[in-house]
């Protein structure tokens, strides 16, 4: 997911499991009535990322301390098939080393400080797997939003990326949800292929998805549309929700802004700031 626009203080297959079920197709009539019902969900944007290093097992263990019931987290693979959880393509920004890491192995992580660079309280906090996360989730009673990071890989290592995350998912409690989603509809189509129940959200960032977004969500039977603060519209909510899909809209740091995008109708918004918004918008 790209940086946000806002600031405010403002950043084979595996069988169909039960917490990747995908709901019903809602009439248009049952989504305008829906778009009242709840305020927004807020989604913790790689955890609490505002309070912690993001992308850490901290970032993600501050969620359940703040009552923050969702958070979203960034995918990729090393060589060994160890899925870990980083957003950027090298380690600069948010470890002590330089370079990609895709020739790396799990028995590397132990040499990386992911947390340093964002405070000395958090030196030596590791680079996390999934399956370090899932075990958090299960323990904390926590969801997820997991983003299949697009690389200019080949398209085995793409499968194989889709095939180690379903792999971890598997792992959950039957009680948690995930939602899977990816700006490339490729991964997006080769995950429904390897899990054909999984939640699918398509993340785009510019206005020439709008012309797209119903001919892609209907192929990959998406659960939920991630589009960018800065293209949404409230048309586009209205179109988007009344077609039956979720609305999550990324980054949102304004408590102004996210007010007027409850008011569009979306149901969730990305953040790094979610210890900022009312308790009832964060369970």
């Amino acid at each position: 997911m790209r940086e946000p626009n806002h600031t405010v203080g403002e950043k084979g297959g595996a069988a169909p499991a039960r917490h990747v079920t995908c709901p019903s197709p809602r009439p248009a009539s049952l989504c305008r009535v829906l778009t009242k019902c709840r305020d927004p969900q807020v989604i913790a944007h790689r955890g609490m990322s505002s309070l912690a290093p993001e992308n850490t097992l901290a970032a993600f263990r501050l969620c359940a301390e703040h009552g923050v019931t969702r958070f979203e987290l960034d995918v990729d693979l090393l060589a060994d098939g160890t899925v870990i959880v980083l957003h950027d393509s090298t380690l600069d920004r948010t470890t002590n080393r330089t370079g990609a890491y895709h020739e790396l192995s799990r028995a590397d992580l132990g040499r990386i400080d992911a947390g340093s660079w964002f405070s000395p309280e958090f030196a030596g906090e590791p680079v996390p797997t999934l399956d370090q996360v899932v075990d958090l989730m299960n323990e904390n009673g926590l969801d997820a939003n997991v983003e299949l990071k697009v690389r200019r890989v080949p398209a085995a290592q793409q499968r194989a990326l889709v095939t180690a995350v379903a792999r971890d998912l598997d792992r959950l409690d039957p009680d948690r949800d995930v939602l899977i989603s990816s700006f490339s509809p490729l991964l997006l189509h080769e995950f429904r292929r390897v899990v054909p129940g999984a939640r699918i959200g398509i993340l785009f960032e510019n206005k020439r998805m709008n012309g797209l977004w119903h001919s892609v969500g209907l192929m990959l039977d998406a659960a939920a549309l991630h589009p960018s603060d800065s293209t949404v519209t409230r048309k586009s909510v209205r179109r988007f929700r009344e077609a039956g899909y979720e609305v999550n809209v990324y980054t949102v740091n304004s408590r102004e802004r996210a007010e007027q995008l409850a008011e569009w109708g979306v149901t969730g918004v990305f953040t790094d700031r979610a210890q900022d918004f009312p308790e009832d918008w964060r369970a």
